[in-house]
């Protein structure tokens, strides 16, 4: 079966780096996906498949025999649609060209991927012994994320696992990284509002000195979660922007920090907002203040399933070689598929985009470039999974 899907996917090459350009010149922003969701449907239904379209963007479609025939459910393949508000900078001809908007996380790349999965598996359905799902979810890289939206919509219903990747740009194209448990982080954003009277800095004995409070809330609270929360959860709180005032000589009234919350461990990301409530509120306290504190979740870890950690593992080794695995390392980035991880177990890979010898690139950056062998080496080991998972 491993050559056979190599041989496939091998005579869609030019076709699926032709609808990965695409994709990458007509870029789309969150939940606006519209064009990019009819350019896959349009491909599934000419193969002869049904996709099924999410409301506003997005899509599943189902390839293979149903629970109905196996006894078994199916097995899930995702990609996200939705590009960055980064003006891109590559320099390519196919860069895009929709000025502000970019595939700069390469989402282009899993779309097409899992697209080129979905056509090769559906070339040897009759010989699935699992159904395969696919899902092209939107608004990965917004809060709160498409897959919820996925999930609201019924689009886990009847799966069993799901698999996915995300491309990584610091691992040459033919490897891919895997961690059995969290591979990435929770990530949540927090603000944290003081307010006082205002006055005079002469007198600051006579209010409530917003500024000093809030500079022991930057200061103090993530050393506070270091203490009460588990070391080993990777617990991690990063202010990103304060305000306060305009003058040299006035205590201001009110003032604001802006942050993000991260934690590698779900257990320690449920009980972090009690814990950094706490903290603040007690920081605050001794410096007549009042403070209003919004958490806002995000998302939880992705926590790997050892099973199919495993699978993604025999996959690539079978189509991609022996030394085509690499333990990859635990990031800090969120990451919206540990929505799915919640409600059925999966894993995610990080597929190699790097050119060997080549610049190292980084995501999120508007001067991404990809290998695009990935392209093929993505839909290839998504197959292979598919199969071995079934």
């Amino acid at each position: 079966m491993s050559a056979r899907l190599a041989a496939l996917v091998a005579e869609l090459r030019d076709e699926l780096v032709e609808i990965r350009r695409d994709i990458h010149a007509h870029p789309e922003l969150g939940r606006t996906e519209v064009r990019t969701t009819k350019l896959v449907a349009e491909r599934l239904r000419a193969a002869g498949l049904s996709p099924h379209l999410l409301p506003g963007s997005g899509l599943v479609c189902d390839i293979g025999p149903g629970p109905t025939v196996t006894g078994r459910k199916r097995i899930a393949l995702r990609a996200d649609l939705d590009a960055l508000p980064v003006q891109e900078t590559s320099g390519v001809p196919w860069a895009s060209t929709v000025r502000g908007v970019t595939h700069a996380c390469g989402h282009d790349v899993h779309t097409t991927a899992v697209l080129g999965a979905g056509l090769v598996l559906a070339q040897v359905a009759d010989e699935l012994r699992t159904g395969v799902r696919l899902v092209f979810q939107p608004a990965e890289e917004v809060q709160p994320g498409g897959a919820l939206d996925v999930v609201a919509a019924g689009g886990l219903d009847g799966v069993a696992e799901i698999y996915a990747f995300h491309c990584d740009p610091k691992v040459d194209v033919g490897h891919v990284g895997t961690r059995i448990g969290p591979i990435t982080s929770a990530s949540d954003e927090v603000t944290v509002t003081i307010a006082g009277p205002g006055g005079h800095t002469s007198r600051p004995h006579l209010t409530g000195d917003v500024v000093f409070a809030l500079g022991q809330v930057i200061t103090q609270v993530p050393a506070i979660l270091g203490r009460r929360l588990d070391p080993r959860s990777g617990v991690n709180l990063t202010w990103g922007a304060v305000q306060a005032g305009s003058a040299h000589n006035a205590i201001p009234a009110t003032g604001t920090v802006k942050g993000t919350l991260r934690c590698l461990d779900v257990r320690a990301w449920e009980k972090a907002s009690e814990v950094f409530h706490a903290a603040v509120e007690q920081v605050v306290a001794p410096f007549d203040v009042t403070v209003d504190v919004r958490h806002h979740r995000g998302v939880p870890p992705v926590e790997n399933a050892e099973h199919a950690t495993g699978i993604l593992e025999a996959a690539a080794r079978d189509v991609l070689g022996s030394g085509s695995v690499l333990l990859t390392e635990q990031s800090l980035g969120g990451e919206d598929f540990a929505w799915y991880l919640t409600k059925v177990p999966g894993a995610m890979a990080r597929l190699g985009t790097r050119t060997p010898g080549g610049h190292t690139f980084d995501i999120h950056q508007g001067d991404l470039r990809v290998d695009e062998r990935a392209v093929e080496v993505g839909a290839l080991l998504l197959a292979r999974t598919a199969v071995l998972a079934g």
